[in-house]
């Protein structure tokens, strides 16, 4: 089972869904910008991409400069409480399965994750 926190109006997103599919993989999709991950989650993600919060958002939304998230001084955890707050600054699509996850982008880094 894979996950993918998924934006159906991203084509990325959408190019990685149909790839899995294709491939014949049971995915679990999740619209993260309706039901964002809780804190824990998102820790628990990063860890497992091996990233940083900055390294997973979306820098050029407004919400980034709105909550001026390039101050170096914020903290992990307030990093990743802003993106649970704004699911929009969340890079997309992201796939885990079992205890590894890669982002989507490109699509085909997906692929990765059912590859024996």
């Amino acid at each position: 089972m894979i996950r993918l926190y998924h934006n159906p109006k991203c084509s990325k997103s959408r190019a990685a869904l149909a790839l899995l599919q294709e491939a014949g993989a049971e995915v679990e999709i999740v619209e993260y910008l309706k039901h964002p991950p809780s804190i824990e989650e998102l820790d628990r993600l990063l860890d497992l991409l091996g990233m940083e919060p900055r390294e997973l958002m979306r820098t050029k939304e407004e919400e980034y400069a709105d909550l001026y998230l390039d101050d170096i001084t914020l903290e992990r955890k307030h990093l990743i409480a802003a993106m649970v707050d704004n699911p929009n600054l969340i890079e997309r699509p992201i796939a885990i399965a079992a205890d590894k996850a890669v982002v989507g982008r490109p699509p085909e880094q997906v692929l990765t994750l059912i590859e024996p």
